[in-house]
């Protein structure tokens, strides 16, 4: 294992449905996924969630709940993703296109993992429950799981 480097997630989560992104361009691209990216220089974490969502999705947001923690390792790459996971229920705005990222609501029974990365069926569920995790998968490849740990905890 190498170095890691931080990277944000938000999602925007509703009574009864969550906004997902389709990455048109980049890594993931053709998947559905929350808004996020790389931490820059002198940003907090927060800020950075904050930042790539409104670039992503043209929404901004005042409150971000942190809910989890997960650290990814891509066999035969030293980079670890360390990767910091944000919900949010109010936003400001109404979602938009971006260079990056197409903006789709869809019903919580609806998600679509299948077009997903394929840990997101391990968590999503504890961050529907709104409960708070840490988690480690190691891939193979962007579709094959290797090896994977997921616990709750009391603090995210």
């Amino acid at each position: 294992m190498g170095i890691s480097r931080l990277y944000t997630l938000v999602l925007v989560l509703e009574p009864q449905r969550v906004l997902l992104g389709m990455k048109k361009r980049g890594f993931g691209v053709g998947r559905w996924n929350g808004f996020g990216g790389k931490v820059q220089e002198g940003e907090t974490i927060e800020d950075g969630a904050k930042r790539e969502l409104q670039e992503e999705s043209g929404l901004t947001v005042d409150a971000l709940h942190k809910v989890g923690q997960i650290v990814f390792e891509f066999a035969g790459d030293p980079e670890l993703m360390d990767v910091h996971i944000f919900r949010t229920d109010s936003v400001r705005g109404t979602p938009v296109e971006s260079d990056e990222m197409r903006p789709q609501w869809f019903q919580l029974d609806q998600i679509p993992f299948e077009d997903m990365w394929p840990d997101d069926r391990y968590w999503f569920p504890l961050l529907l429950q709104k409960k708070k995790f840490h988690g480690y998968f190691k891939f193979r490849g962007h579709n094959t799981i290797l090896e994977h740990t997921l616990r709750e905890v009391d603090t995210a």
